[in-house]
């Protein structure tokens, strides 16, 4: 007979929480979910309020039953999985699996947010019963996933290639990057000139202003003639210092991390994919150095605050704290409060502790984490900003400065490379020296392809998705073919773009991102216990199955026509194609199946081989689809590299770096 039996999903939070535990509670891990829909169908009664048909699995069935005879037999059960939708729900079909034999038994659920001695106690001092709404709203987007999986999938099947998806999220995904993707083909640049002066003060000290009005209204400059213009009437003119303004402004901490957050984080400041993020994090969860990752709430409980500001005064210094704790309020209003932020659990160990025993990935995520956590709760930077305004003549140009008075949390989050700027102090009515006058031209540019970082605040802000769906969403578009990531920039391909505007031109309702976020409230509705989930799914089904019948008979069958070069084919003779493979790019034969010669891509820069001086660096992919750099005379040369070596132009600046800027 077992005296206390618990249960979690893995077997590393079940290692983790024996320590806590010890020989008094035997732990057992389902590794997920041990009942599911079955592949081989829908698994969902349509006529019959959408009720699921739940199967274990064949490569589950001998752990389920191994679980069943041992929470059969034990005193006491416990199910300690997750605190989130997922968990409960899997905690439930667990209660479901084991049956009637636990009746009596009233199986306990466990919730903590952080694998820590404490937390653990007080969890198993404090169970409670499984919470039903959690379930519900987890069965509703199991459903609502599985019908259009399985739905709408065929159609795509049909009508343009097996092999296809669609998805509730997936899909409204693919939407935001091809309609990036096409405002960039649109883009039609604008030229603009910027005009700056170097000007001396009486005192004899230079500093630059620029153009900025013109008869105190807002003046571009569109072309060079005006620019010349423009430099005649100043040089003509003279310069007078016509308003000097100093304030001190504030820079407040950002809060501690939510699961958006600490993706676009890990995305701008250490090159990580969503995906990657969160498998770090849950290694860095069930090894308990961290909350739990999966979370949109910024709360922190009123034991961590205050651990975090005695690890402030003791590891930095008492003038970064606050008077009275910060505190941040979640402007959507479906997070979960009771939830805590993610954050740090043991404000003694560093990123050293964690990279001795887990990756050099794992220790710099953990070390984000860790200096997010702490700068949340210390105090405000405070700059002091110097504004100048020069009036010449009609023209009025302006210089701004700043200089750090007190770091505050920037001293423990850092910041991007910034200097402070320093204006020298004159006053109004001085006359200032034309030194030189700098006239530039430039070009107005496309928007950015979305990153990870930028990806996950899109589908953030448009209401699509929640914490936990972001990273598999990009890893399927991944798998699927549908993007490929260009310098970690996501790009649709011809795939991509074919499938998209087949779901939008026959599908306006799943691709609708008011109908899919408006859908996600409905859900979260149903986890608060203020909507029933069958008929959330029913709203959604109806124009679905309209829109399906319709396509099915209406919708044009696609071609998709692989992209074409100007290579013949060595053994046939015929055109060689580009085609889209599982790694990326490759050039095939356009007579396949016939013939089946392929070769890979390979896209050559204008940059010299750094070693032989001969070839030409170009771009290469490895069998695995990761891409490195080589010389296109290779085997002659065998020079390659991990790192792209093509320069780039000193005064360009990353889009990575302009988001590391947003993100401080």
């Amino acid at each position: 007979m077992i005296k206390n039996l618990v249960i979690v999903e893995s077997p590393t939070k079940a290692r983790t929480l024996t320590a806590f535990l010890g020989a008094k509670y035997r732990i057992e891990a389902s590794k997920g979910h041990m009942r599911d829909l079955p592949k081989s169908d829908l698994g969902v009664d349509m006529e019959n309020n959408f009720e699921p048909r739940y199967i274990v699995p064949k490569a589950k069935q001998k752990d389920a039953n191994a679980l069943k005879k041992l929470a059969l037999t034990a005193e006491n059960l416990y199910l300690a999985t997750d605190p989130d939708r997922e968990g409960e729900a899997i905690a439930w079909h667990l209660r479901e699996l084991f049956g009637k034999g636990l009746i009596d038994k009233k199986p306990k659920r466990v919730v903590f947010h952080e694998i820590t001695k404490s937390a653990i106690e007080h969890a198993f001092e404090t169970p409670r019963e499984i919470n039903y709404d959690l379930v519900d709203a987890q069965q509703a987007r199991r459903v609502l996933d599985r019908i259009v999986g399985y739905k709408v999938s065929p159609v795509l099947w049909k009508k343009i290639k097996g092999g296809l998806s669609a998805g509730r999220v997936q899909s409204v995904a693919l939407r935001l990057v091809c309609e990036r993707e096409q405002e960039i083909k649109k883009f039609v640049p604008i030229e603009y000139w910027t005009i700056k002066v170097l000007v001396k003060t009486p005192k004899g000290d230079d500093f630059e202003i620029e153009l900025d009005k013109k008869s105190s209204k807002a003046i571009t400059v569109s072309n060079g003639k005006d620019a010349d213009e423009i430099e005649k009437s100043l040089h003509e003119g003279k310069y007078i210092v016509d308003r000097v303004t100093q304030r001190e402004t504030s820079q407040h901490p950002k809060p501690p991390f939510t699961t958006s957050t600490l993706q676009q984080a890990a995305s701008n400041r250490l090159g990580y994919t969503a995906k990657k993020t969160m498998s770090l994090a849950q290694n860095l969860y069930e090894a308990g150095l961290i909350t739990y990752m999966r979370t949109d709430s910024m709360a922190l409980s009123p034991e961590a605050i205050e651990n975090i500001r005695k690890a402030i005064s003791s590891k930095y210094s008492p003038d970064l704290l606050p008077e009275k704790p910060n505190f941040y309020k979640n402007n959507s209003k479906v997070a979960q409060e009771a939830h805590e932020a993610i954050r740090i659990t043991d404000f003694e160990k560093t990123e050293k502790d964690v990279a001795a025993k887990f990756t050099p990935q794992h220790a710099k995520l953990f070390e984000l984490i860790r200096k997010r956590t702490l700068a949340s709760q210390a105090k405000s930077a405070k700059l002091s900003r110097t504004g100048i305004v020069v009036k010449n003549g009609d023209y009025s140009l302006k210089a701004s400065g700043f200089q750090i008075v007190f770091d505050g949390y920037r001293r423990i989050w850092g910041v991007s490379d910034e200097t402070d700027v320093i204006l020298p102090i004159v006053e109004k009515e001085d006359l200032l020296l034309e030194q030189k006058i700098n006239k530039e031209q430039h070009f107005t540019e496309p928007p950015a392809r979305y990153s990870d970082a930028t990806l996950v605040a899109a589908l953030e802000k448009n209401g699509i998705g929640r914490p936990s769906t972001y990273a598999p969403t990009i890893a399927t578009l991944m798998e699927r073919l549908y993007v490929e990531r260009i310098e970690k920039r996501f790009m649709p391909t011809t795939l991509g773009f074919t499938v998209n505007d087949f779901m939008v031109e026959n599908f306006p309702k799943v691709v609708d991102y008011d109908f899919t976020a408006k859908l996600e409230n409905s859900l979260d509705d149903v986890a608060n216990g203020n909507e029933k989930w069958q008929p959330v799914v029913e709203q959604y089904w109806k124009p679905l199955e309209a829109e399906i019948t319709k396509a099915e008979t209406d919708a044009k069958r696609i071609k998709i026509e692989p992209e074409k070069t100007d290579q013949k084919c060595e053994k046939c003779g015929k055109d060689m194609v580009i085609r889209q493979g599982r790694f990326g790019k490759f050039i095939a034969c356009s007579g396949y199946p016939e013939c089946k010669n392929t070769k890979p891509l390979v896209e050559e820069s204008t940059i010299d081989c750094p070693t032989c001086k001969e070839g030409k660096v170009v771009t290469k992919r490895t069998r695995k689809g990761r891409t490195f750099w080589g010389c296109s005379r290779y085997p002659d040369c065998e020079y390659a590299s991990w790192t792209n070596p093509v320069p780039k132009k000193d005064d360009e600046e990353s889009e990575s770096a302009k988001e590391e800027k947003q993100e401080d």
